[in-house]
């Protein structure tokens, strides 16, 4: 019969026919979707990792002012499990963008701090230490929100040789990335151990013949009270601390040895920092050519 239109057959699911039809999943989508809904990027192992970073950070930033050694300790192992975490994610396939984030900003911080510190302890050279933190921070943003608003929400570490060599270089090769890093944060690490040791930096190791005098007002280095009531971050409790010399031998093998390094570290935040506002501009040139602009009288 001409009029009478065939049934339509229920149409046959993409995976050829697993998916059951009674409107239950098969277990590999049960398993999917259990993971979906279980999984906590908060507590990947890189990210866990991080927080490790965050809490040894601050607690070299509590020993800073009286005990270097304890401080730098605290700091090396924060800096050094910079490089732990990257092996996390790729070994438990767990890179993700708010670890690449936590990464960079735990990074920027810790290293602002100790420049921090230093520009007290070097006030003659407080203007240069402000502008490395100034140049950290403005390169390592402009590229970083140049690879997401122009890379299509791509890692920041994904830098085409197109654009730059030398920044294609630093971050595709692991072994230049972590000599770089590690190196140029040696070289704070060792002006901070300077600052503790050497007298041709730090004046005020220098011995005197002259002797504070003996009062009996609080905060005073002469009165017992004074090693309980003292501010940890006090100029008073700094020379306390600074009282106790260390050999400056090493650190300044360490600053030596790094400091070409380090400088290099901050052409390649000069080249970033020009390359990201080239970047975009030319997105703000597209965008603009787009909308018709500027606009032909």
């Amino acid at each position: 019969m001409d009029g009478v239109r065939p049934r339509k057959q229920p149409a046959k699911p993409a995976d050829g026919g697993e998916r059951k039809l009674n409107g239950h999943a098969n277990p590999q989508d049960r398993a999917a979707a259990s993971t979906e809904s279980t999984e906590n990027i908060f507590l990947f192992w890189p990210n866990i990792i991080g927080y490790s970073r965050i809490i040894l950070a601050i607690a070299s930033l509590y020993y800073m002012p009286l005990h270097p050694r304890t401080c730098s300790a605290l700091y090396s192992v924060s800096c050094l499990l910079d490089a732990l975490d990257g092996v996390a994610a790729r070994q438990f396939n767990q890179a993700t963008r708010f670890g690449a984030v936590l990464d960079m900003v735990t990074d920027r911080c810790t290293t602002s701090c100790l420049l921090v510190f230093l520009s007290s302890a070097f006030p003659r050279w407080a203007l240069l230490f402000q502008g490395l933190i100034s140049l950290d921070f403005a390169s390592h943003y402009m590229h970083m929100y140049a690879t997401l608003a122009m890379g299509s929400g791509q890692s920041h570490k994904k830098v085409d040789q197109s654009r730059s060599r030398l920044l294609h270089l630093y971050y595709n090769n692991r072994a230049v990335l972590f000599v770089f890093c590690a190196l140029n944060e040696l070289f704070f690490i060792a002006l901070y151990l300077l600052s503790f040791s050497s007298p041709m930096l730090s004046p005020s190791l220098l011995p005197t013949e002259k002797s504070a005098p003996a009062t009996s007002q609080p905060g005073n280095p002469s009165h017992p009270s004074s090693l309980i009531f003292a501010t940890p971050g006090s100029a008073w409790a700094m020379e306390l601390a600074r009282a106790n010399k260390m050999e400056s031998f090493w650190p300044w093998v360490i600053a030596g040895v790094s400091s070409p390094v380090m400088v290099g570290k901050q052409i390649l935040n000069v080249v970033q920092l020009v390359k990201a506002s080239k970047w975009l501009a030319e997105g703000d040139l597209q965008a603009r050519r787009a909308q018709g602009l500027p606009k032909k009288k």
